[in-house]
């Protein structure tokens, strides 16, 4: 069996077990991964399509002591389904308790379940009491919301549950599900050390349950903690560490294991989205646009990821692509976190800020731990100069994910406004730790240096040489750079950077005040080093201008001109006027 048809039969049996478990999340992308296997052209026949309902490859049986293997396959489907074990004599109350739970009715589920001692109902009824405190959390939230948005309400079903699943895992009674929903539970109790190794025991006995993936991503904030992870070599790991290195910001490492998974999932629409993200973090705008444009003609009512394409259309201000976009989405889903965001965006880029605002809080609404509306609504209160609103975003930000290095920019930026600059300077080296290849937070941190208060002009120095190394698309820091060595008195390095800073100008078809500031120090230097020539064609593109740069221009010609024939020269009244 080749590797495609392997991975195919793993997932269709995921598919139907994650769902069994009401693990709709990762079942959803368990099955979005199986349609985006490419299929071997010499056996892909109208009869023997990925969408055929006859003959099947799968089983639904799945023991507990078979999980460290693949999923059995190349049995075909009977007509009644072969219980698990702890089904035969009361899958009864399972159905009954499922269809609670689909109902969201998740103590009712739970109640079903408390006499029923298999893992599968075990599972379900402590994840039904999980969703449980959830939702009564979701609830006290709004009930006992405090006067900044903040709540201090938790899920009261967690302690319990950390009880009962200490004792099972003792005696070994927790399958890879249970195993999953112990460190899920850990994880929210802060015990991320041993919720980790519960996690990595999840992962390893049962490898396709993506939900249990990302839960020991969250964990891993460091890429020292990610290689100590003791793994079994699965498909499914390479999804994990493109995954876990896209968001630890190694983003060639990500890309290269997105690319290979190609090799076998070649239309998985999630590798193209998550590979669209990557690229917008290296700020790649155009090839991300090309990549959404794609989804969106092969899955025209995907709402999930489209709030970063709304992102990329608001960088290009593309008002009426971003309108468009707005609009489809409302119509596929209005009260998504993603398409109030997309709509926030639309206000936003209009100029609109109150009405953003008004869309980032709604998509809040509907999701408290919504990283970009928190991120995003700061850069609104920002703008409507309302500078205590935007602190408290930005820091609701980093409370949710402290590796979002826009919030820190964004406090950083919200102090240096106060003239605060050393809590503004924390703040930037925070979010240029966290993206060194953003050259906008290196000229930040570099500006910060150069205020009043702190006046360290060799560290500013530093910081635009690394944003000029790191693509400068506003071309800022050749600017800057000239002018700092000019201001020191080291007029070779400054005579470069303003060249540097001509050609990029010449190159981008630039006029403007920078470009007379460049042409009038390179025709001083060069005449104060004796090197008319030089001097002389800095001096004539001078004389294109108008104002007093002109009349220096001229000047300096005609000292020049004098100094090499050692007597007066002729007026330079021949010089257009």
């Amino acid at each position: 069996m080749n590797s495609k048809e392997s991975c195919r039969n793993e997932l269709r049996t995921a598919v139907l077990q994650l769902s069994d478990r009401c693990l709709y999340s990762a079942s959803k992308w368990a099955a979005e991964q199986l349609v985006g296997i490419e299929h071997d052209p010499a056996k892909f026949t109208p009869s023997n399509t990925r969408f055929q309902r006859g003959s099947s490859s799968i089983r639904r049986r799945f023991r507990t002591n078979e999980l460290t293997s693949t999923p059995v396959t190349g049995v075909s489907y009977v007509s009644t389904p072969v219980m698990e074990e702890d089904e035969a004599v009361n899958g009864d109350f399972y159905l009954l308790a499922k269809s609670y739970f689909d109902c969201r009715e998740y103590r009712r589920a739970a109640h079903v379940l408390r006499e029923q001692t298999g893992k599968k109902s075990v599972f379900l009824r402590c994840y039904a009491l999980y969703l449980a405190g959830e939702k009564r959390k979701e609830e006290e939230m709004i009930e006992l919301e405090g006067p900044l948005g903040k709540s201090y309400a938790v899920n009261r079903e967690l302690v319990s549950l950390e009880r009962e699943f200490s004792a099972l895992h003792k005696n070994g009674m927790l399958d890879s599900f249970g195993l999953y929903l112990y460190g899920l539970v850990l994880k929210e109790k802060g015990n991320e050390n041993l919720a980790r190794t519960v996690l990595v025991n999840s992962v390893n006995n049962y490898p396709w349950n993506w939900s249990a993936w990302l839960e020991l991503q969250a964990l891993c904030s460091t890429i020292e903690i990610l290689n100590s992870l003791n793994l079994n070599n699965h498909w499914m790991k390479e999804f994990f560490l493109a995954s876990a290195y896209q968001e630890l910001r190694m983003h060639n490492e990500s890309l290269a294991k997105y690319e290979h998974l190609q090799g076998i999932f070649g239309f998985s629409n999630y590798i193209q989205a998550q590979i669209a993200k990557v690229q917008y973090s290296l700020r790649e705008f155009e090839q991300v646009e090309v990549i959404f444009e794609e989804l969106l003609r092969i899955d025209p009512f995907r709402v999930e990821d489209m709030d970063v394409y709304s992102n990329v259309l608001y960088t290009k201000e593309c008002f009426s692509a971003l309108s468009y976009l707005a609009h489809r989405v409302i119509l596929t889903d209005k009260y998504r976190p993603e398409t109030c965001c997309i709509i926030g965006n639309y206000y936003s880029l209009k100029g609109q800020h109150e009405k953003s605002v008004m869309y980032f809080k709604r998509a809040l609404k509907l999701n408290k731990n919504y990283l970009s509306a928190w991120t995003l609504m700061g850069h609104e209160y920002v703008e409507m100069k309302n500078i205590p609103a935007a602190v408290d975003a930005y820091r609701r930000a980093v409370d949710i994910s402290p590796r979002d290095y826009r919030a820190w920019y964004g406090l950083g930026q919200t102090y240096e406004m106060m003239c605060m600059p050393f809590y503004a300077l924390h703040y930037f080296r925070k979010s240029v730790f966290l993206q060194p290849n953003d050259s906008r937070l290196w000229i930040a941190m570099a500006q910060c240096y150069e205020t009043e208060q702190l006046h360290m002009v060799e560290e500013a120095i530093k910081c635009y040489k690394r944003a000029e190394n790191c693509n400068d698309r506003e071309a800022i820091a050749l600017h800057q750079l000239a002018k700092l060595h000019k201001d020191l008195g080291r007029s070779d390095e400054a005579a470069s950077y303003y060249e540097k800073d001509l050609e990029r100008m010449k190159a981008e078809d630039r006029e403007g005040p920078n470009m007379v500031e460049a042409l009038m120090f390179l025709a001083q230097h060069y005449k104060a080093h004796n090197r008319f020539e030089e001097s002389e064609v800095y001096c004539t593109r001078l004389l294109d201008y108008t104002g007093p740069e002109r009349e220096t221009a001229k000047s300096l010609l005609r000292g020049m001109r004098m100094d090499r024939s050692g007597f007066p020269s002729m007026d330079v009244e021949h010089f257009p006027p």
